[in-house]
Protein backbone atom coordinates (compact mmCIF):
# COMPACT_ATOMS: atom_id res chain seq x y z
CA UNK A 1 0.00 0.00 0.00
CA UNK A 2 1.25 3.46 -0.91
CA UNK A 3 2.36 5.54 2.12
CA UNK A 4 0.13 8.45 1.07
CA UNK A 5 -2.93 6.18 0.91
CA UNK A 6 -2.07 4.71 4.31
CA UNK A 7 -1.61 8.13 5.93
CA UNK A 8 -4.76 9.44 4.24
CA UNK A 9 -6.75 6.43 5.43
CA UNK A 10 -5.49 6.83 9.00
CA UNK A 11 -6.24 10.56 8.95
CA UNK A 12 -9.71 9.91 7.58
CA UNK A 13 -10.35 7.27 10.25
CA UNK A 14 -9.20 9.63 13.00
CA UNK A 15 -11.37 12.45 11.64
CA UNK A 16 -14.39 10.18 11.25
CA UNK A 17 -14.19 8.84 14.79
CA UNK A 18 -13.28 12.19 16.40
CA UNK A 19 -16.93 13.16 16.89
CA UNK A 20 -17.91 9.84 18.49
CA UNK A 21 -17.06 10.82 22.10
CA UNK A 22 -19.15 14.01 21.82
CA UNK A 23 -22.03 12.17 20.17
CA UNK A 24 -21.90 9.44 22.82
CA UNK A 25 -21.97 12.04 25.61
CA UNK A 26 -25.02 13.74 24.05
CA UNK A 27 -26.77 10.38 23.68
CA UNK A 28 -26.03 9.46 27.30
CA UNK A 29 -26.85 12.81 28.90
CA UNK A 30 -29.43 14.11 26.42
CA UNK A 31 -27.72 17.50 26.93
CA UNK A 32 -26.71 19.48 23.86
CA UNK A 33 -26.25 22.80 25.64
CA UNK A 34 -22.45 22.56 25.51
CA UNK A 35 -22.37 22.16 21.71
CA UNK A 36 -21.28 25.23 19.77
CA UNK A 37 -23.54 25.88 16.78
CA UNK A 38 -20.72 27.71 15.00
CA UNK A 39 -18.27 24.83 15.49
CA UNK A 40 -20.89 22.34 14.37
CA UNK A 41 -21.72 24.37 11.23
CA UNK A 42 -18.04 24.83 10.35
CA UNK A 43 -17.30 21.12 10.89
CA UNK A 44 -20.26 20.16 8.70
CA UNK A 45 -19.10 22.53 5.95
CA UNK A 46 -15.56 21.12 6.17
CA UNK A 47 -16.87 17.57 5.84
CA UNK A 48 -18.89 18.53 2.77
CA UNK A 49 -15.87 20.23 1.19
CA UNK A 50 -13.67 17.19 1.89
CA UNK A 51 -16.32 14.95 0.33
CA UNK A 52 -16.46 17.10 -2.81
CA UNK A 53 -12.65 17.17 -2.94
CA UNK A 54 -12.54 13.38 -2.68
CA UNK A 55 -15.13 13.02 -5.43
CA UNK A 56 -13.19 15.36 -7.70
CA UNK A 57 -9.99 13.37 -7.13
CA UNK A 58 -11.70 9.98 -7.14
CA UNK A 59 -10.05 9.10 -3.80
CA UNK A 60 -12.06 6.40 -2.01
CA UNK A 61 -10.69 7.10 1.52
CA UNK A 62 -11.94 10.67 1.30
CA UNK A 63 -15.24 9.70 -0.30
CA UNK A 64 -16.13 6.88 2.10
CA UNK A 65 -15.11 8.54 5.36
CA UNK A 66 -16.59 11.92 4.54
CA UNK A 67 -19.83 10.30 3.38
CA UNK A 68 -20.02 8.57 6.78
CA UNK A 69 -19.20 11.81 8.58
CA UNK A 70 -21.82 13.66 6.55
CA UNK A 71 -24.44 11.17 7.73
CA UNK A 72 -23.21 11.54 11.33
CA UNK A 73 -23.45 15.32 11.08
CA UNK A 74 -27.05 15.08 9.93
CA UNK A 75 -27.84 12.76 12.81
CA UNK A 76 -28.70 9.82 10.60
Amino acid sequence: MDAAILVGSLAALATTTSFVPQAWKVIRTRDTAALSAGMYALRTLAILLWLIYGLLLGQWPLIVTNSIESMQSRGG
